[in-house]
């Protein structure tokens, strides 16, 4: 008797994990909202090209990226981004090209970008 509750609790407790595993794994994707300004003024920058890199757990970036568009309000959005480390990078003509990674891990996530213009010619015999 005793051991026939156990093994219906069991089955009963794997039935409760197997239904809650889909529904994590439907919720673990993500909205990213962007919006590209100009450091200097705060102004919308138009038709910046944000890349995304999804970045494996050796720190390796992922084969696959996805290119956005930033509008004329400077507003960019994607769905469906796994959760885990993504690199950002925008690059937009006139402005040096912005870097970093985020760490997805929330539904929606707002990422704000401030590009600068640059800071003059680099060399290596300066």
């Amino acid at each position: 008797m005793m051991m026939k509750k156990r093994v219906i609790g069991l089955v009963a407790l794997l039935a409760v994990m197997g239904m809650a595993i889909p529904s994590l794994s439907a919720k673990d994707s993500a909205v990213l909202k962007f919006l590209v300004l100009r450091d200097s003024n705060g102004k919308p920058v138009r038709n910046a090209e944000i890349v995304l890199h999804v970045i494996n757990k050796d720190g390796k970036i992922k084969d696959d990226s996805m290119e956005l568009k930033s509008h004329e309000d400077g507003k960019a959005q994607t769905s469906g981004i796994a959760y885990g480390k993504l690199r950002v990078q925008v690059i937009a003509p006139g402005f040096r090209t912005f870097g970093e990674d985020f760490v997805i891990n929330q539904p929606v996530h707002e990422i704000v970008i401030k590009l600068q213009k640059p800071t003059g010619p680099m060399s290596i015999y300066k």
